[in-house]
């Protein structure tokens, strides 16, 4: 009998130890978000981002105080929820530190705490509940191969259609070369309301989805031909996020063979941004040029890990001065209320602050901030956890890896796009009604 607990307490010790292990990278990759957005003020200040060494100690004191949150991320196991939730912590602390620097008015003490309370609102329900939802039905092995087959299928008929509005094959040219060119050709592109919509949910959720089901049956052929399709997105909606996708979820299925699922969604931010930092400091040295240092910096710190965080700033300076939406600017309520913004909050900002393109923004923005204001903000917060939570239950039982790859490109999405709009637009309910009713048997490798 002693022997049994002393196995079973040394399991527990080593459960315990991998646990606070995760502290570490999770600490490491704030402080290098905090040196991120510090750069960034002296490369960028025309965003409106600021350093005074009088406000250090408060930023510091902020962040500090938002680093026991991240114990949720130590205690808890790998979960959808657990990656969004994750990058909505990264967000919210550099929201933190922009926020003792910031240039506007608002109050900021409050927009600070709002923050703060919306987080924790939710993390805690995205993290925390995992409960699974009993398969009412269930394809059988035969009519899954058929239903990854019709996704193929759809896929390429969908960019066969776009691809009659426009193909662009020239651009696949321009991996590297990143520039205003692509914003001012992007605008002029006019698909179908459907086609939209079609191509969205493709490239967020139907190809990742069936990539993951390839590479966990080691269909090698078949992923890299969704890989292919996804890369083809691009050329049609001359987006950089399609540009990217194919490469990224790549990376994420090779580092998932390699690297625990928690930790790999830490690392998933902590490597990209020290690797900007590392490129600022050889070109501070002379040892890489601007021109090789900067657009990198420009694109994965600034774009990537920044703007998120940047959003909240701005959508707190401008709904602190103007009318509230309500919620007005979701497209089915705006048809049948009265609302005081007839275009899309992205522009509505964008044409307010006059930088940075269109300025869409997360839940904690657009939901939280422009639609209730700072004092109802973690009430929408905690809707949207409650919402992510879903992805937990209907996910549950299939392998982490599979999870993280079919979600790869999700959590770039949260930070830059509406809950509601994520929904629909970016087929994530889709993808929750594909995680739901796959058989977990159909997973095995063939």
């Amino acid at each position: 009998m002693s022997f049994t607990l002393g196995r079973r307490g040394k399991r527990h010790q080593a459960a315990t130890m991998r646990h606070i292990r995760l502290l570490a990278p999770i600490y490491l990759h704030v402080a290098a978000l905090c040196l991120t957005l510090f750069i960034a003020s002296q490369l960028y200040p025309a965003y409106h981002m600021a350093f005074r060494r009088d406000g250090l100690p408060f930023a510091l004191a902020a962040v500090a105080a938002f680093l026991p949150v991240a114990a949720v991320f130590a205690i808890s196991e790998f979960s959808f929820g657990y990656l969004i939730g994750f990058y909505f912590y990264s967000m919210i602390a550099g929201y933190l530190w922009l926020n003792c620097f910031s240039e506007f008015q608002y109050d900021h003490r409050l927009a600070g705490v709002s923050a703060y309370a919306s987080a924790v609102a939710f993390i805690l329900p995205a993290v925390l509940l995992k409960a699974p939802l009993r398969q009412l039905w269930t394809p059988s092995r035969v009519g899954f191969d058929r239903l990854l087959d019709a996704v193929l299928l759809g896929a390429g008929a969908t960019l066969l259609a776009g691809a009659a509005y426009h193909f662009d094959v020239g651009q696949l040219l321009k991996l590297i070369r990143l520039d205003g060119d692509i914003y001012i050709s992007r605008d002029t592109l006019k698909f179908p309301k459907l086609l939209d919509y079609l191509l969205a949910i493709t490239a967020s959720a139907l190809l990742p989805f069936a990539f993951a089901c390839f590479v966990e049956r080691r269909m090698i052929k078949r992923a890299a031909t969704t890989l292919g399709l996804l890369l083809l997105i691009y050329p049609v909606t001359l987006s950089k996020f399609a540009l990217f996708s194919a490469a990224w979820i790549s990376l994420i299925a090779l580092a998932a063979r390699l690297i625990e699922a928690r930790l790999l969604v830490v690392v998933s931010l902590l490597a990209p941004t020290v690797i900007g930092i590392l490129m600022i400091i050889l070109w501070k040295f002379g040892i890489l040029q601007t021109s090789e240092a900067h657009p990198y910096f420009a694109l994965i710190n600034l774009r990537t890990m920044t703007f998120p965080s940047l959003a909240m700033d701005y959508y707190n300076e401008f709904f602190s001065k103007n009318d509230l939406t309500l919620f007005c600017q979701i497209s089915v309520l705006k048809a049948l209320a009265t609302c005081p913004y007839r275009e899309p909050l992205g522009i509505v900002i964008y044409k307010a602050f006059g930088i940075g393109g269109y300025f869409n923004a997360s839940l904690f923005a657009t939901e939280g901030i422009a639609s209730v204001g700072n004092w109802w903000a973690p009430t929408t917060a905690f809707a949207g956890g409650l919402v992510v939570a879903l992805g937990n239950r209907v996910s549950a039982g299939l392998p982490p890896r599979f999870v993280l790859m079919s979600a790869a490109l999700l959590p770039q999405i949260f930070l830059n796009v509406p809950l509601t709009v994520i929904l629909l637009t970016h087929g994530f309910l889709v993808l929750l009604v594909l995680w739901y009713i796959t058989p977990r048997v159909a997973l095995k490798r063939d």
